[in-house]
This record gives C-alpha cells, sequence and structure tokens, in this order.
C-alpha cells in the first residue's frame, strides 16, 4: 500500500505539470506546503479508515516527526 507521504508527493508533482499546459508559456507555480500537525492529521484520518496498517502508520508517523528536526 502506498504511503500519504507518496501519494502527496505525486499530487504535487502533477498539478505542477498540469500547471504549465495551456497558458502559452506563462506560468504561475504555487507550490502548497503542510505542517508537521496537518501531516499527522491526514496520517491518522487514513490509519483509522483502514488505508494503513499499524506498522505502516508508526512508519510513516516516525518520518514526519523527524523531518521536523
Amino acid at each position: 500500500m502506498e504511503s500519504i507521504a507518496k501519494i502527496a508527493g505525486s499530487l504535487a508533482v502533477a498539478g505542477l505539470l498540469l500547471s504549465a499546459c495551456g497558458n502559452g508559456g506563462n506560468t504561475t507555480n504555487n507550490v502548497s506546503t503542510t505542517t508537521v500537525g496537518e501531516e499527522l492529521a491526514s496520517l491518522e484520518t487514513a490509519y483509522a479508515s483502514g488505508l494503513l496498517t499499524e506498522k505502516e502508520y508508526e512508519a510513516q508517523r516516525k518520518k514526519i516527526l523527524e523531518k521536523k528536526k
């Protein structure tokens, strides 16, 4: 099962690629960032919905918290 971080990264890349389509070369890229709290909340939601196992949840939670350091 893919992790939430991988999915979010894929969506961000797709958004950046699509934002450059069809506007004559004049692009504005808006980069959206998330806070640690938002990432943890999304992770918790995915876990509560059964999208992640406990092991996957704990591994992703650890990664999110380590990025904060």
